[in-house]
């Protein structure tokens, strides 16, 4: 399992955008030279958050896009899934049935239940994560998710 380029820097333009004076915009041409992508990579990231509902474009002169909402109203669980969707989604065993039309573990699957648990932990862990848990950096990051008793309890949580 592996988060998606376009998942990482989608994120990461999205952290730009918020980072910006509220007041203000950002253009892609600023985005893509802090971030080490080029125009047209970002130009196509952020029509995906616009359409997402996250950013707004801002016509004119000083134009470019802002957050469409406050950076504490913007979670990051929703937006990963708006960007390249969930790691275990239920039509992925429908995907994976080898030569025949179902799988033939479709009735007792212990793989798809092993999915299924995971998802619902990232799911639980991403649900308390917004844009603005992102903007304090590193640090702040890391103590917040350094707390691996919380992280432990809802593995235990399992429905």
């Amino acid at each position: 399992m592996k988060l998606s380029a376009q998942e990482e820097y989608g994120l990461r333009c999205l952290l730009q955008v918020a980072r910006h004076d509220p007041e203000g915009s950002v253009t892609i041409p600023e985005i893509a030279r802090t971030e080490g992508l080029s125009i047209p990579h970002v130009a196509k990231l952020m029509r995906s958050l616009r359409r997402g509902g996250f950013v707004k474009s801002v016509r004119g002169q000083a134009g470019g896009y802002k957050l469409a909402r406050t950076p504490d109203h913007i979670n990051i669980g929703e937006v990963l899934a708006w960007l390249g969707g969930r790691l275990f989604e239920p039509s992925f065993c429908s995907l994976h049935a080898g030569m025949a039309k179902l799988c033939t573990h479709t009735v007792d699957c212990s793989i798809r239940s092993l999915w299924q648990s995971v998802q619902h932990v990232v799911d639980q862990v991403l649900a308390k994560v917004t844009l603005h848990d992102l903007l304090g950096g590193e640090r702040q990051q890391n103590s917040w998710s350094g707390d691996q008793t919380e992280l432990l309890s809802l593995v235990s949580d399992r429905p």
